[in-house]
């Protein structure tokens, strides 16, 4: 505006000149050049396949630490497909039986203005006494946790499911069994990929007094949050173990006095006539019933190593049931066995 450049701002700072500048004058030459070719991976220091000196082994194993050579109490084998840090234990049943049960926990935590009934009470009682975190959230970060599933304001942040080895899964039932002076009974799924039938498995399996379920390494599901929650808490009270090969544990079980019967759609005998298949009186001795996916049924190795096969009579055009139901019925009769 003219006669009036003295006003404030009418004049900008030296260098503060908008548009083109001049070059960098060689300060930024070293930015345009090109870094060479990438080395090998083996030559990357923060690559896995890294070699050191040595030329021999990799940086990570370079960094283990010498106590990791020491002998480890056995456990059961580990799965590359196993989520990593804790799981959430959703509703209120289920959380409530998690923590009857004793369960490792790391927090519990509680919706804002949920309506408190006796298992909410109860829950923020059990953490609060085990020194476990209760947290008031808003309702939307139960949601995140839950992912969509249905978690009736309440959610239990529990560390990854500690599975139990094969060996150790066997005495454990047999000092369960030994308490209720009967004989030991364990269930093995065969390739149960469905987290909601292993649930229900679990719940049959407490509801009916077996002590125990094994679960092959692959192409099995694992005891996820869907699997708790169907369960109903029963997964809090049923010792669970892994096998990194089904048939070979159940052939070392056969070994240790136990009868091996597979439940198979094909199987001539059926569940009514378990005695005069797998032997006398077989339902009431050490039993381990297995049980096969809900497709595919047993697979021949698993077919082959068990003692004996046996199907459910079924009215009508239905051929099958699925893994669940199939273990219910047939726990259910050999339950009612037991009794008599």
């Amino acid at each position: 505006m003219a006669g009036n450049s003295r006003r404030p701002g009418a004049r900008r700072n030296p260098g503060s000149k908008k548009g083109p500048t001049k070059g960098s004058g060689g300060k930024g030459r070293k930015s345009l050049e090109g870094r060479g070719p990438t080395p090998p991976a083996e030559k990357r220091p923060n690559h896995k396949s890294y070699r050191g000196e040595g030329g021999s082994s990799s940086a990570s194993a370079s960094r283990r630490p010498a106590t990791e050579e020491r002998s480890a109490p056995r456990r059961a084998p580990a799965r590359r497909d196993d989520p990593d840090g804790p799981q959430t234990v959703l509703g209120r049943n289920p959380v409530v039986e998690s923590l009857r049960a004793h369960s490792p926990a790391i927090a519990l935590y509680i919706a804002q203005n949920i309506d408190v009934d006796d298992r909410v009470r109860e829950s923020i009682r059990s953490a609060s006494e085990r020194g476990i975190s209760v947290l008031e959230v808003p309702r939307g970060d139960i949601d995140r946790m839950a992912d969509g599933a249905v978690h009736q304001g309440l959610a239990l942040s529990v560390p990854a499911f500690d599975y139990l080895h094969p060996d150790d899964l066997l005495e454990e039932a047999r000092q369960r069994a030994h308490l209720q002076k009967v004989e030991p009974l364990l269930v093995a799924l065969d390739g149960v990929t469905d987290p909601r039938n292993l649930g229900a498995v679990l719940r049959s399996v407490a509801a009916f007094g077996a002590h125990g379920v094994l679960l092959p390494l692959r192409r099995s599901v694992g005891v996820t949050p869907v699997a708790w929650r169907t369960s109903a808490g029963a997964a809090a009270r049923v010792p669970v173990g892994r096998a990194t090969n089904l048939s070979r544990t159940l052939s070392a079980w056969l070994d240790e006095g136990l009868v091996a019967v597979g439940l198979d759609g094909a199987a001539d005998a059926d569940i009514d006539h378990l005695d005069d298949a797998a032997g006398p009186d077989a339902a009431r001795g050490p039993l381990v019933l297995v049980v096969g996916s809900e497709g595919k049924g047993l697979s021949r190795l698993v077919r082959e190593t068990c003692s004996a096969s046996v199907s459910i009579p079924m009215a009508g055009e239905f051929e099958s049931l699925n893994a669940s139901v199939a273990a219910g019925v047939a726990l259910a009769e050999i339950a009612r066995r037991r009794r008599g």
